[in-house]
Parts: structure tokens; C-alpha cells; sequence
């Protein structure tokens, strides 16, 4: 005949402590609810997501990955120029035009005079 107690059971708790099964805390007990949240993907994420999801290999995710903002920063260099060079025109136009006024004599008012008719002309067209 065996007089000792039954052995209790060890359980590990969710932070890492030790306790007695017998002696577990009330919010322990029972089965545990997982609550899974789900979250949409970063836009600049997105398409490796569903690329990776569909099988692609991990060349095109990592092309996507570097080549995606390297194509922005490129766009973006390009705009940058566009917009340099107009601001040029306009400054070197300026330039061009002041000049021609103060020292063009005679026909550098006629110039500018017919410039001037032609750029109200070419507005009513529109």
C-alpha cells in the first residue's frame, strides 16, 4: 500500500513562472483565446507581400526591394532637373529681355513691342 500523495503537475505560465496545476490562477484555467490581429501591409511592402505569396522567387522580392525606391530617387532626380533648367530659361529669358530693352535702341523696342503682341495674341488663341 503506497501512502503518498499524488503528484502534482508542474505548468509553465505565459510569463515564464512555474506553478502548481492544483494551484493555478483563475484566469489560467480553461482553454486559452488567442487573439490574432491583422494588419494591412505597408504600401511599399504590398507587392513583395503578394509577390512572395504567389511564389515569385526571392530575386524579384529583393529587386523590388531596392530597385522600387531606386526608381523614385530616380524619378524624382529627373523632376528636380526639369524644373532647374525651366527656372533658367526663365532667368536667362529675363536677362535676354532687359538687355535688348536698355541697349536695343530703336529696334529693340520694336522687338520687344512685337514679342509682346505676339505673346497677347497667342493668349486670346487659347
Amino acid at each position: 500500500m503506497n501512502h503518498l500523495p499524488e503528484p502534482t503537475r508542474v505548468v509553465q505560465l505565459p510569463d515564464g513562472t512555474h506553478v502548481y496545476a492544483d494551484q493555478m490562477p483563475a484566469t489560467f484555467q480553461g482553454p486559452q483565446v488567442v487573439h490574432q490581429h491583422i494588419h494591412q501591409a505597408a504600401p511599399d511592402r504590398t507587392v513583395q507581400r503578394l509577390a512572395l505569396g504567389s511564389g515569385v522567387g526571392a530575386g524579384a522580392v529583393a529587386a523590388g526591394v531596392y530597385f522600387g525606391p531606386l526608381l523614385i530617387a530616380a524619378l524624382t532626380a529627373i523632376a528636380a532637373n526639369f524644373v532647374f533648367l525651366a527656372f533658367l530659361a526663365l532667368i536667362l529669358g529675363w536677362g535676354v529681355h532687359t538687355v535688348v530693352k536698355s541697349i536695343g535702341g530703336s529696334h529693340g523696342e520694336a522687338a520687344v513691342k512685337n514679342v509682346g503682341k505676339a505673346a497677347k495674341l497667342a493668349r486670346r488663341r487659347r
